[in-house]
């Protein structure tokens, strides 16, 4: 079971259900969000997807044709953006390493004559060595970022903007756990989605301290939200095109059995903040790629789009890449 958000042409926001078929997605009936139904979820003390399927309504719409009409919004957003947290752990999958190690020594290479292990090189071995404890015990911290809130967040189809001092705009195929906080204080899972992270790889290779200025960038997720557990393996597909042609194309992985840390850690290690087990907050968190074009040699230009698709996500999610206008210096004036 997959859920969907999207504005159509009457202007109304509606909820979709899919099955199967994304083509014969069903309309929930009275409900515009899924913050909305969440909270219903939450208040009828039953599981989101079981909810979902005693919901009322039996229209069908096409979910296929909303995505080419650009008309498809995230699939979990909150009223006030402000309490929606974008945030991600890297270097938490096989081979995620590589790319980051190979970048980190190319900058440090004049004098390193004996080519020590990097901090990515380190962090990761951690990970393989202690990020899947036994249930209730605490793994090795991943490493962790803060992306920002909900104003970020941009919907499937919708540019990804560089800010004009950028130095690269690059995509990060992930998938994304989401999270509302419920009145207790304890985070509760709605779903999955597939992710843009969208970083700036130029600004993280000039210096691993930039690591954090690298990150405050826009990210996109969606089109659909996955009830179901996500599988172990994920295979899916992360392209660039321009123009007609696909400038690049590559297999990305994910799932548990792919990666360093589990699902669990990487939660424990977010969560275990009390800043962020706010009751009502919502939390959107990445849990890390090992495929970069970045990594290849690639250079996305503004107006190239990015493409990433893997089952059991019923859709793929599609970002132009775009780039802001130059702006002033900020000034900060005395109140």
């Amino acid at each position: 079971m997959q859920l969907a958000q999207a504005r159509i042409e009457s202007g109304d926001r509606v909820v979709l259900a899919i099955d199967d078929d994304p083509r014969q997605a069903r309309r929930l009936e009275g409900v515009e969000s899924v913050h909305a139904l969440a909270l219903t979820a939450l208040d009828r003390k039953v599981g989101l997807a079981a909810l979902t399927k005693e919901w009322p309504g039996d229209a069908r719409i096409d979910a296929v044709a909303l995505s080419d009409q650009g008309r498809l919004l995230a699939p979990l957003d909150h009223p006030d953006p402000a309490h929606l947290l974008v945030t991600g752990t890297g270097l938490t999958h096989l081979g995620s390493a590589e790319g980051r190690d190979k970048m980190h020594r190319q900058m440090n290479e004049a004098d390193q004559s004996e080519q020590p292990l990097t901090d990515s090189m380190k962090m990761f071995r951690k990970g393989l060595d202690g990020g899947k404890p036994a249930p209730g015990d605490f793994g090795v911290q991943p490493e962790w970022f803060y992306k920002g809130d909900g104003g970020i967040v941009m919907a499937p189809g919708e540019a990804l903007r560089m800010p004009h001092f950028a130095l690269d705009g690059g995509e990060e195929p992930e998938v994304a756990g989401l999270y509302l906080i419920d009145n207790d204080g304890v985070p509760r899972r709605i779903g999955y989605a597939l992710g843009n992270e969208f970083s700036d790889h130029v600004t993280e290779r000039e210096n691993y301290l930039y690591l954090a200025h690298s990150k405050l960038r826009a990210c996109s997720f969606g089109p659909t939200l996955l009830l179901d557990e996500l599988p172990e393996d994920i295979q899916g597909t992360s392209r660039i095109r321009r123009g007609d042609e696909v400038l690049w194309e590559k297999p990305f992985i994910s799932g548990e059995a792919n990666m360093c840390h589990s699902l669990a850690n990487l939660e424990a290690h977010h969560f275990k903040y009390a800043q962020f087990c706010r009751p009502g907050d919502i939390h959107v968190h990445f849990f890390g790629t090992a495929t970069l074009s970045f990594s290849d040699g690639i250079s996305a230009q503004p107006g190239d789009e990015f493409e990433i698709d893997a089952k059991p996500f019923a859709l793929p999610l599609r970002n132009p890449l775009a780039k802001d206008a130059t702006a002033p210096v900020p000034s900060v004036k005395p109140l």
